[in-house]
């Protein structure tokens, strides 16, 4: 027990040293600073540093282990699980440490640890450069990049980890390192999919790609018409390039203008054909999408950091997320899928998506710890309510779509779609070999686990 006289000397050094700002419970902006995109998450840490720079964060961490204080971190806030908070805890908060500087000459981009996806390509977008990045611009580069990094643009560059040149991190000992190929490797090795067991990310450097154009195709359908639409997008994926991406999903009729009115608030299909160049390469790609009868379409071309805020999902709604990856989408699945999306709740912000991997995926390097690199599909079911009314109905429904999906499941994960599913899927999201050599880079690094708000990985 750390004796009260203790702490409060130890926080107003700590709000003398901080660059950055320092919030107590009794502090103005201590609720909104706590406050998470998901509103299941309701979590009052002990103390919140909203770090200005690495020297911040040093100090930091090295507050919270004087004081034995539990430590979260925060990047975008983006964990569905909302992993960036936690009752009685310090919360490192990065988020005034989201500067981005694209070097167009190496074609690489360093970006600081609080940054949002948002700020990445809309600064590499200029240069006619992207890297994968996630499918929300609200979410956090570097949560999003150390665990493993799936998006539009993955089946074109790679995994986000596929583009990962190294990582500047503060130690839970409060030292500031980096780790790339050649200086501390096996660290390096564990960030690409172990997420923030480690450290703290105050800043990654990132391989970036020539994207001159983006196009999508957006296509919405009556529900009758599902089935229909996953045989045709599984046909233009499977027969396409690697350029190609997207996914089918089941939704609530959104109140657009490009909606009729009486099917909004309906359950309807719609299909998201990506493509990563302009708009006369994807048109004959969505030849069979365009044939099945529909309510909706456009086919353009977009900027890329506009295609991204496409499906941001809003601050303040509840949020309940899980995964499954798939060994293919055969047609008893297509049948399996659908069913599933007739029963989703209606009418809320849930999504039921399925959506392609292959391409430069599974063409990646086989040695990062991401075991779902090989499945060729994955299924997303996505539950966003407002009604707290509502919240059995959505987890059971997802719950249902994971039990739906499993006879064709690889039994592998992506971690950043899923929350708390407990220690047997976190070892499914990095595979078991894995597992273990992880629990060893976490040992060296991290041995009281000082970094456990996140898929945790014990010290082994």
């Amino acid at each position: 027990m750390i004796p009260l006289s203790k702490a409060h000397t130890a926080l107003a050094a700590l709000r003398e040293d901080l660059h950055g700002t320092v919030l107590a419970p009794e502090d103005p902006g201590y609720d909104g600073a706590r406050s998470v995109f998901n509103a299941l998450v309701d979590r009052r840490p002990a103390v919140i540093a909203q770090c200005a720079g690495p020297e911040d964060v040093v100090r930091a961490v090295r507050f919270g282990r004087d004081l034995d204080l539990p430590i979260a971190v925060r990047g975008g806030g983006h964990s569905v699980a909302g992993t960036a908070v936690a009752d009685g805890a310090l919360v490192v908060d990065l988020r005034r440490m989201d500067g981005v500087e694209v070097d167009p000459a190496s074609r690489t981009v360093r970006v600081a640890g609080g940054a949002t996806m948002s700020a990445l390509d809309r600064a590499c977008a200029p240069h006619a450069l992207a890297t994968t990045g996630g499918r929300a611009s609200t979410t956090g580069v570097g949560g999003y990049v150390l665990g493993g990094g799936s998006g539009w643009l993955d089946r074109a560059f790679g995994l986000a980890v596929d583009n990962l040149v190294s990582v500047e991190l503060v130690t839970s000992d409060g030292r500031r390192v980096t780790a790339d190929a050649e200086e501390e490797p096996e660290l390096f090795w564990a960030l690409h999919g172990g997420g923030g067991n480690f450290g703290v990310a105050t800043a990654l450097t990132l391989r970036l790609h020539p994207l001159p154009h983006m196009s999508m195709a957006f296509l919405m359908y009556l529900p009758e018409h599902a089935p229909a639409v996953l045989r045709a997008f599984r046909e233009v994926i499977e027969g396409g390039p690697r350029e190609a991406s997207g996914g089918v999903l089941y939704l609530t009729g959104p109140p657009e203008e490009f909606l009729p009115p009486e099917l909004v608030g309906r359950r309807l299909c719609a299909a998201l054909l990506t493509y990563a160049g302009p708009e006369a390469g994807l048109r004959p790609l969505a030849g069979p999408l365009l044939a099945v009868e529909h309510v909706v379409e456009m086919v353009t071309e977009i900027p890329y950091a506009d295609l991204q805020c496409m499906i941001d999902d809003p601050p303040g709604l509840r949020n309940h997320w899980s995964a499954e990856y798939l060994t293919g989408l055969p047609d008893a699945f297509v049948d399996a899928f659908c069913a599933l999306g007739e029963a989703m709740p209606v009418p809320t912000g849930t999504q039921h998506i399925v959506f392609p991997q292959g391409g430069a995926i599974a063409a990646g390097p086989r040695e990062w710890p991401v075991p779902y690199r090989g499945a060729p599909w994955a299924v997303h079911p996505f539950a966003i309510w407002s009604d707290p009314a509502d919240d059995e109905r959505c987890r059971e429904w997802v719950r249902e779509v994971r039990a739906g999906s499993r006879p064709w499941s690889t039994g592998d994960v992506y971690l950043n779609f899923i929350g708390d599913e407990g220690p047997d899927r976190v070892v499914a999201g990095v595979g078991a070999e894995n597992a273990r050599r992880l629990a060893a880079v976490k040992r060296e690094w991290d041995p009281d686990n000082v970094f456990r708000f996140n898929h945790n990985i014990l010290p082994g």
